[in-house]
């Protein structure tokens, strides 16, 4: 289990986190967001790297600031870029790991993480002979080696080949099962695949989290809509601008997205309008039906409350 609290970072007068709050089950929870969200510092904070400006955090019951020593010992970390010996075998590289956290029993342990990533077959290669792939395997087996409640795993699969990432995947959906695992990336379909609940964040600020079905669901409710029919979208447009409940209209590339004038669903009566003119309508859905669309949707709106935020001051 992760609870975090209120977690705050700042650089000086750059705030990259900034009074973030949450908690991870076991299973995988997805930490996305673009590149400098935020998602690296806040896994160091977690991790006992960094420590914050202000705010609390706390891994399997200890907490990550006044009990390091403990929340250590209950988490494995795999950063962005795999800190290896490449001059030492897979085998031999696990053992070291293993007995600088007190793992008893080194070599028997090493070769049951190995067979549990896939590397039994290469336990006696150096590690400077292995694929990227596997070296993320080695890592990935090195915070896996003294069985921690809470792995932390930032961008694993960046940098493999289609393949290994299919791969890399599987694992991470496997170990979801046994432990608690906050699984970072800004690659949202691959999000979607992997993780049970997701939190999406954004210039250090937490914009949605839960399940990707219920974060689906939120923005039905009262979210803009994608308007499909069988004429040309100039045709369309000014229908739907014209039709009660719409606030306003765009042109996306293959439809016609109208935002609601209230949190009303406005869908009936653009289908009414549609149906009225003697058109077929093909399309008619929220305009965030997958985790990238509930991504952009939701820094959409968070951009516009930023603008309006600035012209009110």
């Amino acid at each position: 289990m992760i609870e975090v609290n209120q977690l705050t970072k700042r650089y000086g007068g750059f705030t990259a986190v900034n009074g973030i709050s949450f908690t991870a089950a076991r299973g995988v929870t997805g930490f996305l967001g673009p590149n400098g969200a935020g998602k690296t510092t806040t896994m160091r904070m977690l991790t006992g790297y960094l420590p914050p400006t202000t705010g609390s955090a706390s891994v399997a019951g200890f907490d990550v600031f006044s009990q390091s020593l403990k929340a250590r010992q209950h988490v494995g970390y795999l950063p962005e870029s795999v800190p290896l010996y490449r001059d030492m075998t897979a085998i031999g590289y696990l053992m070291y790991i293993a007995e600088i956290r007190g793992v008893k029993h080194r070599r028997d342990r090493a070769e049951n993480i190995l067979g549990r990533v896939g590397l039994a077959h290469r336990a006696d290669s150096q590690i400077r002979t292995l694929s990227k792939g596997m070296r993320q395997r080695v890592g990935l087996a090195s915070a896996l080696i003294h069985d921690p409640e809470v792995l932390i795993l930032d961008e694993p699969t960046i940098g493999l080949d289609p393949i290994q990432v299919l791969e890399l995947r599987d694992l991470v959906r496997e170990l979801g099962q046994r432990h608690t695992v906050l699984f970072s990336t800004h690659i949202l379909s691959e999000a979607e695949q992997v993780c049970d609940d997701v939190i999406i964040i954004n210039h250090g600020n937490i914009v949605a989290q839960g399940a990707p079905a219920a974060l689906r669901g939120e923005l039905e409710r009262g979210g803009r809509v994608l308007v499909r029919a069988d004429v040309p979208l100039e045709q369309l447009l000014p229908l739907v601008r014209e039709t009660p409940g719409v606030a306003s209209v765009e042109l996306s590339l293959d439809g016609v997205i109208a935002t609601p004038a209230t949190k009303d669903d406005p869908r009936p009566q653009i289908a009414s309008a549609v149906v009225n003119r003697g058109w077929r309508l093909l399309e008619l859905r929220s305009a965030a039906v997958n985790l990238e669309e509930i991504f952009l949707e939701l820094t959409r709106q968070g951009a516009q409350s930023e603008s309006a935020a600035e012209v009110a001051e």
